[in-house]
């Protein structure tokens, strides 16, 4: 099926608009200067929805070595942002479905903002879909509810045309300012990210400059690097488990930005968790094996600062660079943790959300039944 009408499958309880493909397609995914946004209804009509006030704090501003060819110089106001086109396709194939059986699918959605426009140029689409925003973080999804035929797999794809710049956060600041709700909000334990306990206890032997942010951030981005190895040689990595880092000091991108938020949460530093795809530095085309994460730290003087500390484990010679700035070889889609998507899943908050979400008759579709499809082209 491309696009069009279909009866709601569910409780119906849940104010969303079916958007026919076409009309998925045309519309671009950017904001405009009041922070609105519109989904396109059955007949054409419009329907306008303030996005989330938490949205507004996120600047208007793979596995590929989104590193490499990038070399660490002084930046200043004058130095203008490399810049990269490219479309990005994402995919999945759903495998071994019981016929007719109810299935639910979320996808992620990659996200507009001051650093990354995003234009919708192509799909494959089983169902009908319908284009939600989930209301804490404001990340964007499609989500489709259906009924399995006689097929035993189902193939999603979504294509889009990207414009990504690169973050030079210390020269060209943000300025955003946190209302109350939104510095709670970054200043908040998850589930695997603490702000007291063990990580904390990582910082007992530290002088830290505690009332200069933008200092004490670069401390805690030290302490990180040093504390930690990139490593996925061994198992348990890859759960953004603030203590389990503290203990095997090793991981991947979700572990050492996992610790470095907890750390920079408890010293009052609210911070966010932003996570989506790497390109490598070589422009081209090819396949994407996996995410990249990082993650950003707000000061009253900066704004939103960017780190990416497990790249600069992987190059030492990139470490000045990656505090405060990140290459363009990357394509962001969500934001936080333990997320209840829209409409709500019936499985437990995700951890995060990168990968498609299923549900088949209420039970979570495990990840080894689906075969991720993601690749880039330069243009």
């Amino acid at each position: 099926m491309r696009g069009g009408a279909a009866e709601p499958v569910g409780d119906g309880q849940w104010n969303l608009v079916v958007a026919p493909l076409g009309e998925f397609l045309e519309r671009d995914l950017t904001l405009d200067r009041n922070a609105r946004h519109t989904v396109a209804g059955i007949a054409g009509k419009h329907i306008s929805r303030t996005l989330p006030a938490i949205l507004l704090a996120i600047p208007l501003v793979a596995q590929a070595d989104p590193a490499a060819d990038k070399t660490v110089s002084g930046h200043t106001s004058e130095t203008p942002p490399q810049s990269r086109s490219f479309e990005f396709r994402y995919g999945t194939v759903i495998k071994e479905l019981p016929s007719g059986a109810r299935i639910r699918v979320w996808i992620p959605v990659p996200q507009a903002n001051a650093h990354q426009s995003v234009r919708r140029i192509g799909g494959e689409l089983p169902f009908p879909v319908q284009l939600t925003t989930e209301r804490k973080y404001g990340n964007k999804m499609l989500y489709m509810d259906g009924r399995v035929s006689n097929k035993t797999s189902l193939e999603i794809s979504v294509a889009y045309r990207v414009r990504r710049t690169e973050v030079l956060g210390l020269v060209t600041r943000d300025r955003v300012k946190l209302t109350d709700s939104q510095r709670k909000l970054f200043l908040a334990n998850s589930a695997r990210v603490p702000t007291d306990g063990k990580p904390v206890r990582l910082l007992a032997d530290l002088d830290l400059p505690k009332h200069d942010a933008l200092k004490l951030g670069h401390v805690l981005y030290d302490k990180v690097e040093r504390h930690m190895s990139y490593d996925k040689s061994r198992p348990g990595y890859g759960t953004g488990d603030a203590v389990w880092a503290c203990d095997s000091r090793y991981g991947n991108c979700t572990d050492f930005h996992s610790l470095f938020i907890s750390l920079s949460r408890s010293q009052g530093i609210p911070s966010r968790f932003e996570i989506g795809f790497p390109l490598p530095g070589k422009r081209g085309a090819g396949e994407i094996g996996g995410y990249h994460c990082w993650a950003f730290f707000h000061t009253q003087k900066q704004g939103w600062l960017p780190v990416d500390i497990s790249e600069a484990d992987k190059h030492p010679e990139m470490k000045d660079y990656y505090f405060g700035n990140l290459t363009e070889n990357r394509i962001t889609f969500t934001v936080g943790r333990d997320l209840t998507l829209t409409p709500p899943q019936d499985g437990d908050p995700l951890n995060y959300f990168i990968y498609p979400h299923v549900e088949v008759d209420g039970t979570v579709w495990p990840r080894t039944k689906m075969r991720k499809q993601f690749r880039f082209e330069d243009i």
